[in-house]
């Protein structure tokens, strides 16, 4: 019998506040299945704005003060995004009055989920909440609710959220990426050996994956 490869081991550091993470996701998605990889992705915590409110902020307001986005330049990545997004089936709903939020209690749920299986879920089930309904993810009740929307216990879910019972280990997750020199995300790593960072695209995501499957020990088959 031909023993079946290895899965290609995919840890994927992101964030649900970050269109190009959920981007890059559906891209490298789309590679996986063209390839026929086998594959387990792993979903790893990082926030691009700590320092961001319990109440949230404008999203234009918040890109103005960090990049220095002018209200054309906004426009103009919204649109490239939305586009982006659409051409991979996930729908952008951008508004004036959208908020960034500070997401630590969103990794906080996604880490108690990991332990229920359904962290993928969750993750996929959060960007949607955020980029495509625009609801509140710093609202501890709106985190619950989605959880509870995947089957996932709501009562749990804010019992988590109230206790803060898994800080540390989000932290501990945040400090050991960032220790590997990840400052921005989406960040793919291969079989814990090689980084590609941003959405590179379907094509490229497909190339890198056939490259891989040629290396040995790799683990995927070849296309």
């Amino acid at each position: 019998m031909t023993p079946k490869p290895k899965k290609l081991q995919i840890d994927i550091v992101s964030d649900v506040m970050c269109p190009w993470c959920v981007i890059g996701y559906k891209q490298l998605a789309r590679a996986l299945e063209a390839t026929a990889t086998p594959h387990e992705i792993r979903w790893h915590p990082f926030e691009l704005n700590p320092e961001t409110p319990a109440e949230g902020q404008n999203m234009r307001e918040h890109l103005a003060e960090k990049y220095g986005s002018t209200t054309e330049q906004s426009n103009a990545n919204r649109s490239a995004i939305t586009k982006a997004g659409a051409e991979l089936g996930f729908e952008f709903q951008f508004t004036d009055d959208m908020r960034i939020h500070n997401t630590f209690n969103v990794h906080q749920l996604m880490h108690w989920a990991d332990q229920h299986g359904r962290k993928h879920d969750l993750e996929m089930a959060f960007f949607t909440a955020h980029f495509t309904d625009g609801r509140n993810l710093s609202d501890n009740a709106v985190l619950a609710d989605v959880a509870a929307e995947i089957g996932l216990d709501r009562d749990e879910a804010l019992a988590v959220l109230a206790d803060q019972r898994f800080a540390a280990d989000v932290r501990e997750a945040e400090r050991f990426w960032t220790s590997q020199g990840i400052r921005g995300v989406p960040a793919v790593i291969f079989n814990q050996r090689h980084l590609v960072s941003g959405a590179q695209g379907v094509d490229t995501f497909v190339d890198i994956l056939r490259q891989l499957a040629a290396m040995p020990d790799e683990g995927a088959p070849s296309s």
